[in-house]
């Protein structure tokens, strides 16, 4: 070891040896490589000098310090809570929030911790949201209220260059009790749709017999033609005994030929003594 020294020294000299050591030990504080997503704030004697990145960047050794940022998308969960809705239904909820930074010094010099920060936002403002409405808002329109926190939490984010741009109510859990209240209203929704249609269909069908009736009435032959109808089709039926009505208009002529004897007949009787 000590002869390869000597030999160094000779073939440099003591001021190389110097300034090959300094090389050494600068150069890996003086150049630093920055993946594409990454971007490194440059703090030089303490006092903000640059946003930089990604690529190779060169320091002041000793001089200045790098910090660097990550602007890729972080995927966070919002811890499950418990919390009230407008109408006094408990409900546990929790989501996801999805962000990421966009103005790196902002997210450096603004804020001790911007994760944990927007996390403590996004839960609070969750609980806060969830309270404003109702639970049928809750479970029917719920791109209305993840836009609502959407906005909300990125209204607070932005003053430490943090975008949230979703977040997402990822579950909600009702009480039991409640779940077999909303299975009873279903089931009651369901039965009065069911009886409306009933109805409904009763209404059309006597609409469409007032309007045969006044067809008929209009048009005797149309009854006659009817009643030929109905014998035909109870004929084509197997039934060992069948009871055939008889229209009262085919009994007509019989009944004035009665009427009209009896009315002849007393007549022509002769006065009684």
């Amino acid at each position: 070891m000590g002869e390869l020294i000597v030999w160094i020294i000779q073939q440099i000299g003591y001021v190389g040896l110097v300034v090959l050591i300094l090389a050494i030990v600068i150069l890996p504080a003086a150049i630093r490589i920055l993946p594409a997503w990454e971007r490194a704030i440059v703090l030089r004697l303490g006092k903000f000098n640059r946003v930089t990145g990604p690529g190779p960047i060169i320091l002041i050794p000793y001089v200045d310090r790098a910090i660097r940022v990550d602007t890729r998308i972080f995927t966070m969960d919002v811890p499950r809570q418990e919390m009230m809705t407008r109408d006094n239904v408990p409900v546990t909820v929790d989501a996801i929030v999805l962000f990421r930074v966009i103005e790196p010094r902002f997210a450096v010099l603004n804020i001790e911790n911007y994760i944990r920060t927007t996390s403590l936002i996004a839960q609070t403002t969750l609980r806060s949201t969830i309270g404003q409405v109702e639970l049928d808002e809750l479970l029917a329109q719920r791109d209305k209220v993840n836009q609502r926190l959407q906005s909300v939490i990125d209204e607070q984010t932005e003053p430490f260059g943090v975008k949230v741009s979703t977040v997402e109510v990822r579950d909600v859990s009702l009480p039991d009790t409640m779940k077999r209240a909303m299975a009873a209203q279903a089931e009651s929704e369901r039965e009065r749709r069911a009886k409306v249609i009933n109805a409904l269909g009763e209404f059309e069908a006597a609409e469409k017999l007032t309007q045969a009736a006044a067809l008929i009435g209009r048009e005797p032959a149309a009854l006659q033609l009817r009643f030929l109808q109905s014998v035909r089709e109870i004929a084509s039926e197997r039934a060992t005994m069948t009871i055939l009505p008889v229209p009262l208009d085919l009994l007509t002529p019989f009944l004035d030929m009665a009427r009209r004897r009896m009315d002849s007949s007393g007549e022509t009787a002769p006065p009684s003594g």
